[in-house]
C-alpha cells in the first residue's frame, strides 16, 4: 500500500458553523509533517474526516489512494492516535492490544512487541485506567502501531509525557519516518516540532494557510531581521525608530530589528554613542513564523491582547 494521505477540497458545516472550507494537502512518506493551527482552524475535523469517523460535505480523504472505511483491516494501513483517554479502564494494557489485534488478525507476539517499543513492558498487566496520562500516551502510540502501518496520524502525542517522554517521542517518530512511513502529527508545541518534522500544513479558518518545509518557513520568517544586543535597549529602541526601523523587544537586552541591514544599524548605533555586543542576522524559531502566519486566523483572544492591539 502507498503510505500518503490526500486531502482534496474537503469542506465540512456544523450547523451555522464552517468547519472545513477548502481543505487539501498531502502527507508524503519518509518525513514527519506537522499539522498546526489555532483553536477552531480544522484540524481535529480533517483528521476524523480522514479516518471516517465524520463525513465531509464536499471533497475527499484517502489514505494510500484509497477512502479509510473501505480498507479491510484498516490498523494495517493506517495507525491513530486521537484520544489516549478511548479505552476500557477495566482491561489490562496487554489485554487492551490483544482485543485489538484479534480483530486485525494478529497475534500476541505483535502485542508484545509494540508493548516494547514503547517502553510500558513492565506494567503491560496493570489495567489502564490506573495509568498515568503520559502512560495512556504510550499505550495509544503501541495501539497505532499494532498493524505495523504505512500510514501514521498522530494528535498531540506529546500531551502528558515527562521530558525524557518528550525525548523519546522524538526520536520516536524520526524513526518511523525513516523508515518510510507517512507521519502526520498535529500539535500546538512548535519547540516539538521544529526538532522533528521536515514539513509543515498550518490552517486557519478551514483552510490551508501554508503547506511547507519547516527550514524554508524559518527561513522566510528571519529573512530581513537583525538581532540586537544592547545594555541600553531604550536609547537603541528611540535611535532606530527614528530611522525607520521596526523594533520588538525580545528580552532585557535583546531586540529583533526589521527594516535596516546589519551594517547601517551598527552605523547608527555608533553615531549615537549606543553601546551594543552584537549584531547579527536574525534566526526565527518555528513560533514565530507560525505566529505570523496564523495572526489573522485566531478566532479567540485574550481580552489583554485585545486592548493591546487597539
Amino acid at each position: 500500500m502507498q503510505a500518503t494521505i490526500e486531502v482534496a477540497g474537503l469542506r465540512k458545516r456544523f450547523g451555522q458553523t464552517t468547519a472545513l472550507d477548502g481543505m487539501s494537502f498531502t502527507v508524503t512518506p519518509g518525513q514527519v509533517t506537522g499539522f498546526v493551527g489555532p483553536n477552531g482552524a480544522g484540524k481535529s475535523t480533517t483528521m476524523r474526516v480522514i479516518l471516517g469517523l465524520d463525513a465531509a460535505d464536499e471533497g475527499s480523504a484517502l489514505v494510500g489512494g484509497l477512502p479509510y472505511r473501505s480498507l479491510r483491516r484498516p490498523l494495517r494501513h493506517v495507525g491513530a492516535l486521537l484520544d489516549a483517554a478511548a479505552l476500557q479502564p477495566s482491561r489490562t494494557a496487554r489485554n487492551h492490544l490483544l482485543w485489538l489485534a484479534h480483530s486485525q488478525g494478529l497475534g500476541a507476539k505483535r502485542v508484545d512487541e509494540v508493548i516494547e517499543r514503547v517502553g510500558l513492558g513492565p506494567v503491560a498487566r496493570r489495567r489502564a485506567g490506573g495509568y498515568s496520562l503520559g502512560m495512556r500516551q504510550r499505550l495509544g502510540i503501541a495501539a497505532a502501531l499494532l498493524g505495523d502501518p504505512p500510514v501514521l496520524m498522530l494528535d498531540e502525542p506529546t500531551n502528558g509525557l515527562d521530558p525524557e517522554g518528550i525525548v523519546w517521542m522524538r526520536g520516536l517518530l524520526r524513526s518511523l519516518a525513516a523508515e518510510g512511513r507517512a507521519v502526520l502529527v498535529s500539535s500546538h508545541l512548535m519547540s516539538e516540532l521544529q526538532d522533528t518534522a521536515g514539513h509543515l500544513v498550518v490552517v486557519g479558518r478551514g483552510r490551508v494557510v501554508a503547506d511547507t518545509g519547516v527550514a524554508e518557513l524559518i527561513a522566510t520568517a528571519s529573512r530581513g531581521r537583525v538581532t540586537l544586543r544592547t545594555s541600553a535597549r531604550s536609547e537603541a529602541m528611540a535611535v532606530l525608530a527614528r530611522a525607520g526601523a521596526t523594533v520588538a523587544v525580545n528580552g532585557r537586552d535583546t531586540l529583533t530589528v526589521s527594516g535596516p541591514a546589519a551594517e547601517r544599524i551598527v552605523a547608527l548605533l555608533g553615531q549615537n554613542a549606543v553601546p551594543f555586543s552584537e549584531v547579527a542576522a536574525h534566526r526565527a524559531t518555528l513560533e514565530e513564523a507560525y505566529m505570523e502566519l496564523t495572526r489573522d486566523a485566531v478566532e479567540f483572544r485574550a481580552a489583554a491582547e485585545q486592548e493591546t492591539a487597539r
